[in-house]
C-alpha cells in the first residue's frame, strides 16, 4: 500500500504523489513566539515530526522548513515584562530559546531551516510589490490590502463563497479597503496602543498609552510599516522551498484565514499551485475546550516535559492520528504512562534475552518470527494510511507481548527472532515514531524533580530573611548550567 493523504483543500484521500520522486517539501506554520510553547503546540510538533520520520523512512529525502513568527503585536506587548526584555526583538528571541529547548526536549527531528519573519522582510515587500503591479493588491493609507475578489477560486481551502467570508482584519481597516472580506499585506505604521493594551498582561508593569511600545517598524514603496500575518508564511516558504511545494502543515484552527489567504497571495503571485497537500493538525482539548493561550487553560510544553518525559508525552500525542481530535486530562496521561512501560519492558525484554548466553543461533520460534513480520507489515499499512499513528503504536504494543511470551515460555531463545525484534523497536519505535528506549528521559525528569526541591527550600530559606542561603542555592544550581529566573508566580528555571 503506498502513502495516501488527507487533502484539506479537495477534502478527499489522495495518494500522495511529490513533485520530485526523491525529495519532498514540507512547510509547517510555526509558533508567534509571544510565550512559551504549550502542549498544543506540542502535538502538532510531534505528529509534524512524525510525518517527517516516515516520509524518510520511505526513502525520501524531506526538506523541512518551520517558521518562527517574531513580529507581531502580541510579542510587543509583552515588551518590558521581567526577564523578556525592552524591544520586540529581544522578546521574540527569549521565548525563541525556549521554543528551541521544548523542541530538543521532545526529541524531534530537527528542520533544515527556522526562518524568523524579521529576516525576511525584503522578500515580503518584493511579494506585495508583485501583488500591486499584478492588480491583485492595492494601496491605501500607506498600507496595502489584497483583494479577494481578484482571485478566482479564493475561499475554496474553507469551502466558503467569498461573499460569505467574514470581514477580515481590525475594525479600525474597514475604511481604507475595498472589500470588507480583503485582508492586509502591509500595515502602515507601528503597533497601535489599542493592540498593545488588548494583549496585555494583567500583571505586566503599568504604563501610560503614549508610553507603550510600538514594535519596529521597515521601510516601503508605501513608507514605513510592518508586515501583514498571512503573506510572511508564503515570502519565507518561497525562499526557502519552492514556489510550488508538496506538503504544507499547520493546526486546524489556520484553515481561514490564514491558510486560506496564503493560497490567494502565493498563486496570485506565481500563478502556480502553492501546496500539492494541505494537511492539518486537530486541536488538543481540555475541559471540552481547545487548549489555548487566550483561554488560560493550557499547560507549558516544558512542565510536562519535566514531570512526564518525552517517551511518555509522544505515546499520548501517537494514541490519536494527527486529524483526529484528542483531549488532555490525567486519565489520559496515565494511559500514555501505561503504554511506554509496556513498550520500554518488551524493548528492554528482548535486548536482555538477546544479550544472554541462553539466546541460540538454531532456536527458531515460529511465534515470535511470525509476530515481528506482522508488525512490521501492520505498522507500514497504518502509516501509509494517512499517518495512522494510533494503530502503529498498537502494532509495537503487540510486539512488545510477543517478546514477552517467548521470554516467559523458554529456556533457551531465539537469537535471531529476538534480534529481528529489537530492530523492529529501533526502526519503527525510535526511527519513526521517535522514542528513546535507551534514551536518559527518566533521568531528565528525576533532576527536573531535584532543581525544583532545591528552588522550594530556597524561597522557604528566603521567606525566613535567609537571602544569603538562597543566594548561595541560586549561585549553586545556575554552577550547574541551570538557568534560573524569578517571576511574580515564583522561580521558573531552564536546563
Amino acid at each position: 500500500m503506498s502513502l495516501r493523504v488527507t487533502n484539506t483543500r479537495t477534502g478527499e484521500r489522495e495518494a500522495f504523489e511529490p513533485q520530485d520522486p526523491d525529495d519532498v517539501l514540507l512547510y509547517y506554520c510555526g509558533l508567534t513566539v509571544s510565550d512559551h510553547a504549550h502542549l498544543g503546540h506540542a502535538r502538532s510538533w510531534v505528529h509534524v515530526d512524525v510525518i517527517h520520520r516516515w516520509l524518510e523512512h520511505l526513502g525520501y529525502g524531506v526538506r523541512h522548513v518551520e517558521n518562527f513568527t517574531d513580529v507581531n503585536e502580541k510579542i510587543v506587548a509583552r515588551v518590558g515584562e521581567d526577564a523578556l526584555g525592552d524591544s520586540e526583538p529581544e522578546v521574540a528571541r527569549h521565548f525563541v530559546g525556549s521554543v528551541i529547548e521544548d523542541m530538543r526536549g521532545l526529541n524531534l527531528l530537527r528542520a533544515e531551516v527556522y526562518p524568523r519573519v524579521s529576516e525576511h522582510v525584503p522578500e515580503i515587500v518584493d511579494l506585495v510589490e508583485t501583488l500591486v503591479e499584478k492588480g491583485y493588491a492595492y494601496e491605501s493609507n500607506g498600507s496595502v490590502y489584497f483583494d479577494v475578489t481578484t482571485f478566482e477560486g479564493y475561499g475554496s481551502l474553507s469551502n466558503q463563497r467569498p461573499e460569505d467570508v467574514e470581514e477580515q482584519g481590525d475594525p479600525d481597516e474597514r475604511s481604507e479597503k475595498r472589500h470588507p472580506q480583503d485582508f492586509a499585506l502591509w500595515k502602515a505604521g507601528g503597533v497601535s496602543p489599542d493592540a498593545v493594551a488588548e494583549h496585555r498582561r494583567e500583571d505586566a508593569p503599568e504604563l501610560d498609552p503614549g508610553e507603550y511600545p510600538t514594535g519596529g517598524t521597515w521601510d516601503s514603496p508605501w513608507g514605513e510599516g510592518r508586515p501583514g500575518w498571512h503573506v510572511e508564511c508564503s515570502a519565507m516558504s518561497m525562499t526557502h522551498l519552492d514556489s510550488t511545494i508538496d506538503l504544507h502543515v499547520g493546526g486546524r484552527d489556520l484553515v481561514f484565514p490564514h491558510h486560506e489567504n496564503e493560497i490567494a497571495q502565493s498563486e496570485a503571485a506565481t500563478g502556480e499551485t502553492f501546496a500539492r497537500y494541505w494537511l492539518h493538525t486537530a486541536l488538543l482539548e481540555t475541559g471540552g475546550e481547545k487548549m489555548s493561550s487566550s483561554l488560560g487553560n493550557y499547560y507549558y510544553a516544558k512542565d510536562a516535559l519535566r514531570e512526564l518525559g518525552a517517551n511518555v508525552l509522544r505515546s499520548f500525542f501517537l494514541a490519536a492520528r494527527y486529524n483526529a481530535r484528542q483531549s488532555y486530562g490525567e486519565g489520559a496521561i496515565a494511559e500514555a504512562e501505561e503504554r511506554w512501560e509496556r513498550l520500554e519492558r518488551g524493548y528492554d525484554a528482548a535486548v536482555e534475552a538477546l544479550d544472554s548466553p541462553e539466546a541460540y543461533s538454531k532456536v527458531e520460534d515460529a511465534d515470535l518470527r511470525e509476530a515481528v513480520a506482522a508488525v512490521r507489515e501492520r505498522f507500514q499499512t497504518a502509516m501509509n494510511d494517512d499517518f495512522n499513528t494510533r494503530e502503529a503504536m498498537t502494532a509495537l504494543l503487540d510486539l512488545a507481548g510477543a517478546v514477552n511470551r517467548h521470554v516467559a515460555d523458554r529456556e533457551a531463545y531465539d537469537y535471531r527472532g529476538l534480534h529481528r525484534a529489537v530492530g523492529t523497536f529501533e526502526d519503527l519505535g525510535e526511527d519513526v515514531l521517535g522514542l528513546d528506549f535507551a534514551g536518559d528521559a527518566e533521568g531528565e525528569v528525576l533532576v527536573g524533580d531535584l532543581v525544583e526541591l532545591l528552588l522550594e527550600v530556597r524561597e522557604r530559606e528566603r521567606e525566613a530573611g535567609n537571602y544569603d542561603l538562597g543566594d548561595e542555592i541560586r549561585d549553586g544550581v545556575e554552577a550547574l548550567g541551570i538557568e534560573v529566573q524569578d517571576t511574580d508566580d515564583g522561580p521558573t528555571y531552564r536546563l
